[in-house]
């Protein structure tokens, strides 16, 4: 053989083998997956009473140098908010927290948790149904009085706790998230102020609780982006805070009255509505047009 054959041998067979030692490293190479901006996911995909429920995701885009807290919202077959709650990311992203299926766990069928991040939503679903062999307990019929006490019905996300209607949140850590962000801690007194009036004197009432259970409904639909931006923003916190200083003070008149019977509770409560309606919008619409007029005549 020439030498020139020979160079073209061993040439060609350098390329061969290269070929192949390239081929083993990319086949070992594992495929890279795509992760979400937020993820979402139960332990179980199927749950019984009384069991844990271990809720766990991961944030790919999180704020180290603000720090912003996970909003965790669960919610029955029926669409009745079942619990809601507040978690601080780990350094890596990734999060974690338990339930227990108990209480605010009344109806069979499919639950979804929600995930809220900095305007970011992640939702996953999970099955809740009773323990195995489980038997309602029977129904026991009351002694016949002469003059029976209504017994109170209670509306959806309440139960009855010693003669009256409570939230069923109320163990599940649920709270004024927008005073709780304003004011920095669920311990700061405005905040713990707004909760023994809640619990102490509008729950003490049938017409209170319905209110609380409608408003609820309606306060954490968008509470927890509220929370959110002034997290994000001290000058939007700050904001917020002065706003609801005049509501906070006015609210504070129902832990200074006695309120015995529905017909005061409603009195207060509506008093309460027109007074805070004329300082947000009466009192500044009159300053306004007075204001318009006066620039007018000049």
């Amino acid at each position: 053989m020439s030498p020139l054959g020979r160079i073209s041998l061993i040439i060609l067979s350098f390329t061969i083998l290269s070929y192949g030692f390239m081929g083993a490293i990319n086949a070992q190479t594992p495929p890279t997956t795509s992760i979400p901006p937020l993820s979402v996911k139960t332990d179980l995909p199927l749950y019984a009473d009384g069991n844990t429920i271990t809720v766990s995701g991961f944030i790919k885009n999180l704020n180290i140098d603000y720090p912003v807290d996970l909003t965790l919202i669960i919610r029955d077959p029926t669409g009745n908010l079942v619990s809601i709650s507040q978690i601080t990311p780990k350094a890596d992203g990734s999060y974690e927290t338990t339930f227990i299926a108990s209480g605010t766990f009344k109806v069979g069928g499919e639950y979804s948790v929600q995930a809220s991040y900095s305007g970011q939503k992640a939702t996953s679903t999970f099955n809740f149904v009773g323990g195995p062999g489980y038997t309602p307990p029977p129904v026991v019929e009351p002694p016949p009085v002469v003059e029976p006490e209504p017994v109170p019905i209670c509306g959806p996300g309440t139960h009855l706790e010693k003669g009256r209607c409570v939230p069923d949140e109320k163990e599940k850590g649920g709270g004024c998230l927008i005073a709780t962000a304003a004011f920095g801690s669920e311990l700061a007194p405005q905040v713990q102020m707004l909760r023994e009036i809640r619990d102490n004197t509008v729950l003490s009432t049938l017409s209170g609780t319905a209110f609380m259970t409608g408003f609820n409904e309606f306060y954490y639909s968008f509470s927890p982006t509220i929370a959110d931006w002034e997290r994000e923003n001290p000058i939007f916190q700050d904001a917020v805070r002065i706003t609801i200083t005049p509501l906070l003070m006015s609210l504070s008149i129902l832990n200074h009255v006695d309120i015995d019977s529905e017909e005061e509770m409603l009195g207060y409560g509506i008093s309460l509505i027109i007074l805070n309606l004329g300082m947000y919008f009466v009192a500044p619409a009159i300053v306004i047009v007075k204001l318009t007029k006066r620039f007018k005549n000049q």
